[in-house]
C-alpha cells in the first residue's frame, strides 16, 4: 500500500517575499470583527521585524520563548490565552521563527479546532478535526519544519510529535533575508538538523527514488553551504531545508533523531544540538556521513558540549533510553524490521555514555 501524503500548497519563495505577507492574509480575513494571530519568537521582540508585521484591527500578537523546546503545556496555555481573547477562533495563525517557533504555531492551529491537551495527540494520525488556516515563516534553516506534517512537543510522558496532515501548513513564505544574521554557532546546528535528515534518509531501508531525488539535492545544497561557502548560502539552506524535509516525507529519520530524542526529553537538550551530539558517536552506523559532518565542524571551528553528565541517574538513563527505543519507526527505517536484536539497550546505554 503506497503512502498518499499531503504537501504544503501554497509556497512564496525569494529575497523580499516577506514585504507580500499583507496581500497573502487579505483574502483568508473573512470573519467580521476577526483576527490574526502572530505567533513571533520573542528573540524579534521590539525588533525591525515585529515593526513589519502587517497588523490589522484585533489581531493578536503572542511572542514566544523558545530557550526550551516547546511543551504541551504550553500549548494549552496559548490556546486558552486565545480563546479567551475572543470567542470565536481566529481567521488564521502565522508562525514566524525557528523551528520551535513554527511547530508552536502548527500545534496551536490543530488545537484551536480540536478539543482536550496537545498531549492527547502525540502520536500518528491522531488529528481528527482540520487546523485554522496557518502561515509558516521561518527566521532559520535547517529543520523542515516547514515543510513537515509534525510538530514535536514535549508532553508529561513523552517527547513526539503530533503526526498529521492537518499540521501541514497552509502557506509557506520562504524569505532569504530573514535568516541573515544568525549566529554562527545556532546556524550550524540548525543547519545540521537538514544535513543529518539526509543522511538518515538516503541510508534507511524506506528510502525509494521519490524520496533519494529530494535527499541528493538537499545533501548537494548542503555541501555547497558548509564545504563551498557559496556566496548564496542563504538561500540554498533554505531550499536544502525545504527538499531535506520533502525526502523524510516519503521515508524516514533514523538512529540520530532517534537518539537526540532521548538527551533533549531528560536533558532539555535543544534538537538542533541534539543531532549534532549524537550524529558525532555514530560512526558505525553513517561511516561516511560522520566523517564529513566532522570535517564541516572543523571548518567552522564548532565545539560540541559533553552533555551527559558521568553521574547521570540509573533513573534518567533508563529513560532516555526508554524514550529513544521506542521511536520503533526511526529504528525500523534505521536498521530494517529485526532492529530489536541490534539495538538492546546496553547499545544504545554506550552511544549515552560517550555524549
Amino acid at each position: 500500500m503506497y503512502r498518499n501524503f499531503r504537501i504544503v500548497p501554497q509556497i512564496m519563495f525569494g529575497s523580499g517575499a516577506f514585504n507580500q505577507l499583507e496581500d497573502v492574509l487579505k483574502p483568508k480575513r473573512v470573519t467580521g470583527g476577526g483576527f490574526m494571530v502572530f505567533i513571533l519568537d520573542d528573540v524579534f521582540s521590539g525588533k525591525e521585524l515585529e515593526k513589519r508585521l502587517p497588523m490589522q484591527g484585533k489581531d493578536l500578537l503572542v511572542p514566544v520563548d523558545v530557550t526550551h523546546e516547546p511543551k504541551t503545556k504550553l500549548i494549552d496555555e496559548l490556546v486558552a490565552q486565545i480563546r479567551h481573547y475572543a470567542p470565536v477562533n481566529p481567521d488564521g495563525v502565522i508562525g514566524i521563527g525557528g523551528g520551535s517557533t513554527m511547530d508552536i504555531a502548527k500545534a496551536v492551529s490543530l488545537m484551536l479546532t480540536n478539543p482536550g491537551s496537545s498531549a492527547d495527540y502525540q502520536g500518528w494520525d491522531l488529528i481528527e478535526t482540520p487546523a485554522i488556516y496557518h502561515v509558516g515563516i521561518p527566521t532559520l534553516s535547517g529543520t523542515g519544519a516547514e515543510i513537515s506534517r509534525t510538530c514535536i512537543l514535549t508532553g508529561p510522558v513523552k517527547k513526539l510529535g503530533i503526526n498529521s496532515d492537518y499540521t501541514l501548513f497552509d502557506q509557506l513564505i520562504l524569505d532569504p533575508e530573514l535568516i541573515e544574521g544568525v549566529p554562527q554557532d545556532q546556524w550550524f546546528f540548525t543547519g545540521m538538523d537538514c544535513f543529518i535528515h539526509n543522511i538518515e534518509s538516503l541510508h534507511g531501508c524506506m528510502i525509494n527514488s521519490f524520496s533519494k531525488t529530494y535527499g541528493e539535492k538537499s545533501l548537494e545544497l548542503c555541501r555547497e553551504v558548509f564545504v563551498d561557502n557559496h556566496p548564496e548560502s542563504a538561500e540554498k539552506l533554505m531550499m536544502a531545508s525545504y527538499f531535506g524535509g520533502m525526502s523524510i516525507a516519503y521515508s524516514q529519520v533514523g538512529a540520530c533523531h532517534a537518539l537526540s530524542y532521548g538527551i533533549s526529553y531528560v536533558l532539555g537538550i535543544h534538537h538542533g544540538i541534539g543531532c549534532c551530539i549524537a550524529m558525532n558517536v555514530l560512526e558505525d552506523i553513517y561511516p561516511e556521513g560522520v566523517a564529513e559532518f566532522h570535517e564541516m565542524m572543523k571548518q567552522h571551528k564548532i565545539i560540541l558540549p559533553k552533555v551527559v553528565p558521568d553521574d547521570i541517574s540509573r533513573k534518567d538513563m533508563d529513560l532516555m533510553i526508554t524514550t529513544t527505543l521506542n521511536l520503533e519507526p526511526l529504528w525500523e527505517n534505521c536498521l530494517g524490521k529485526e532492529w530489536r536484536t541490534q539495538m538492546p539497550q546496553e547499545r544504545v546505554e554506550a552511544y549515552f555514555r560517550r555524549m
